[in-house]
């Protein structure tokens, strides 16, 4: 999350998000997205990512479910399936291979 803060800061204030409600959402979304104030579908959405994640196996066809209650088609639940797990593939792979993240600044 940290790595990517910098983005989702840029997309904050281009919604017009000011710095306090920038830095509540990011540390929210650091330590634990169900604390974050969001809509039912981002929360479901990030539910969803946050369990393939880490219990992958756990996934059922009721966290589908709530995916399409709160709005998702299944091409959107596809997206979403398939974003999380190529994310959990890469860090994987840089876990695997010792690549440490580049420091802020850096490019």
């Amino acid at each position: 999350m940290h790595h990517h803060g910098a983005g989702l800061r840029r997309l904050l204030v281009a919604k017009g998000h000011d710095e306090n409600a920038q830095d509540s959402l990011i540390e929210a979304l650091t330590t634990d997205h169900t604390t974050a104030s969001l809509d039912p579908a981002d929360l479901a959405m990030l539910d969803y990512a946050a369990k393939l994640t880490r219990t992958p196996a756990e996934v059922i066809d009721a966290d589908v479910k709530r995916l399409r209650r709160v709005g998702f088609d299944d091409r959107a639940i596809h997206d979403i399936c398939a974003i999380t797990a190529y994310y959990a593939f890469v860090n994987r792979i840089a876990d695997g291979l010792g690549v440490e993240l580049e420091s802020e600044g850096k490019s």
